[in-house]
């Protein structure tokens, strides 16, 4: 990631890089507003401080990319491996995402906070989750497998099953209608 071109304090609004070329370049405090990057190459990109508004990031190459105190509101990040991106320093946020059949597979992101995001088969196996936050989330399918949950407030997500025996789920919050989704496993019924 040396040598790349650096944009500060700028902002992005309206441009279709599938059509356009995208600059691999590090940006920081940038904002970026109903852009889409589906499909683009965004790998050994760095974001620092960045904003991301209305965005559509779909299927898009987040390989090695930095993210850093990077915020993603109402974007649609269907299919992203969040897992292959640089985790050094990693810290992001999502409000009103479409995250469905993203990935972060074997990721630590303590304190993560998601807030009104559909996020339905995602992959959190063997990651680390520890204090984060799903406020208004739909987990419906979504894989939690040898997973750190403590400390995680679940009490306003929804259709979330997770396996007690499998996930570290010590001191997590969970309102009284998600303890169903704890017993699925066991084949009960419920009333």
């Amino acid at each position: 990631m040396l040598d790349l071109e650096y944009f500060a304090d700028k902002e992005f609004t309206n441009i279709n890089f599938a059509k356009d070329s995208f600059t691999k370049a590090e940006y920081e405090n940038c904002k970026f507003e109903k852009c889409i990057f589906s499909k683009v190459k965004l790998s050994e990109t760095v974001f620092i401080n960045c904003l991301f508004s209305d965005c559509d990031l779909t299927s898009s190459n987040i390989s090695a990319a930095v993210f850093r105190d990077v915020k993603f509101n109402n974007c649609n990040l269907t299919g992203l491996q969040f897992d292959g991106c640089n985790q050094l320093l990693l810290s992001f946020e999502f409000t009103g995402c479409q995250l469905n059949r993203s990935s972060f597979f074997g990721m630590k992101i303590h304190k993560t906070e998601f807030t009104k995001c559909e996020m339905i088969e995602v992959d959190f196996g063997r990651a680390d989750l520890t204090g984060s936050s799903f406020n208004d989330c739909d987990l419906r399918n979504a894989a939690f497998d040898n997973t750190n949950l403590s400390k995680c407030d679940f009490r306003k997500t929804y259709n979330i099953v997770i396996d007690p025996e499998n996930n570290k789920i010590s001191k997590a919050k969970f309102s009284i209608m998600g303890v169903p989704g704890l017993l699925t496993k066991y084949d009960i019924v419920i009333e």
